[in-house]
């Protein structure tokens, strides 16, 4: 076994655990990176052209745009064509030792190659955990139509909370349903690996950017189906709890997320204005919210003459939920976030760290995201291809080495 294999498995969770990740763009990936950041194996099998993501810049780095990196590290590379059987053999061949599959093709395509879960895979490794990330599922009135981030945005209701009630529905700024998606299929993953311990047996992971969607709406859709009324854009604003949004200082604004009476209290006071506390119109959270307009006059007038970043420290450490807008610059530079080990480098690579760190099994960063096919032979080898075996492979394409026009 190879020293880059022995690195990526000291430590981790999961080490031990063997991942093929046929995915490509976000929610595929990166359920296999949050796989590998815990210790498991993850073998990356892209097809002849490469993730599209390593052409999504700029910014890029040796040809590769940072998208890629993003949810692309601990993982070695191979690059294989599904297209034709004996790339199909190869794959049943990394499939025999593997824990898990990741895959996010179109919904029907693995069984119109004859990898089907149900009909093939589970019975060829009945241990194998086969996870499918889809837009839609199988079946259903959109069953097995494609799926993509910002679409789910629109249909699964993000879209029409998100912005204000001048400006329109607006997609949130990150692509939040498919990183939801891939952390959904993650919780599926362990889940199922925990069953297998008593059942012995792998099981199919159905992670759908739709369901995820709709798992996103809270308090939204159950206000809705409380209340009936069809909920609104609020922009910054709660719609639920006030003072609850951003607000103007001296410098840069602050966010306010003021959930009792208590802290609306203690935030009168810091801020120099106890009598807003006594007002009747903003008594309880209910008063406030009905008043908010109100209260935001009284309360960005208490904070216009000071500095925003010093009053939400001194706020948040008096117990007032309260935090500056900062800049993505400004967040990855933050002490806390240097602390937290929440970014990661490896050689000329860097990266946003991983949020869960058991105390005992803690994630491990080994392997930066890999060049296209940067592996290939190495894994052959380890599953016993032999050199000549190799070459061919090579040779006719099925394993191919550079994508095309590169």
């Amino acid at each position: 076994m190879s020293a880059a294999v022995n690195q990526h498995q000291q430590g981790g969770a999961l080490e031990g655990i063997k991942v093929i990740d046929l995915s490509r763009v976000l929610g595929g990936p990166l359920t296999g990176q949050i796989l590998g950041d815990h210790g498991a194996d993850v073998i990356k099998v892209e097809p002849p052209m490469g993730d599209e993501t390593r052409d999504w810049g700029p910014p890029f780095r040796n040809g590769t745009a940072s998208y890629f990196d993003g949810v692309n590290r601990n993982k070695r590379a191979i690059a294989l064509d599904l297209r034709h059987e004996e790339g199909r053999e190869v794959l049943l061949r990394l499939l025999e030792d593997a824990d898990i599959v990741v895959e996010n093709f179109k919904t029907g395509t693995m069984e119109k190659w004859g990898l089907g879960y149900e009909d093939v895979l589970s019975k060829r490794f009945p241990r194998l955990i086969h996870c499918r990330v889809s837009g839609f599922g199988s079946d259903g009135p959109l069953g097995g139509l494609p799926g993509y981030d910002a679409v789910l945005q629109a249909m699964g209701g993000l879209m029409s909370v998100n912005g204000t009630h001048e400006g329109g529905a607006t997609r949130v700024g990150l692509p939040v349903v498919d990183m939801v998606t891939g952390l959904n299929a993650v919780i599926g993953i362990l889940l199922s690996l925990h069953e297998r311990e008593h059942s012995g047996k792998g099981q199919f992971v159905d992670a759908t950017l739709f369901d995820s969607a709709i798992s996103l709406l809270h308090p939204h859709a159950v206000n809705y189906l409380m209340s009936g009324k069809t909920p609104v854009r609020t922009g910054n604003n709660h719609p639920n709890i006030s003072p609850y949004s951003t607000y103007a200082t001296g410098t840069r604004p602050i966010y306010l997320a003021v959930g009792n009476d208590r802290q609306f209290r203690k935030l009168c006071e810091e801020i120099g204005a106890p009598s807003i506390a006594d007002d009747p119109r903003f008594a309880h959270n209910g008063e406030r919210v009905v008043n908010r307009e109100a209260l935001r006059a009284e309360l960005e007038a208490g904070m216009a003459n000071v500095d925003g970043g010093d009053l939400a420290d001194r706020l948040i450490r008096a117990g007032v939920p309260a935090g500056p807008v900062l800049d993505v610059s400004e967040s990855l530079a933050h002490p806390h976030t240097l602390h937290r080990g929440m970014r990661v480098d490896i050689d000329d690579y860097s990266g946003v760290g991983a949020p869960v760190r058991p105390s005992r099994s803690a994630p491990v960063y080994k392997v930066r995201p890999p060049k296209f096919a940067q592996h290939s032979a190495e894994i052959l080898r380890e599953f016993d291809f032999s050199e000549d075996e190799i070459e061919r492979l090579i040779q006719t394409g099925i394993v191919p080495q550079a994508r095309p026009g590169r």
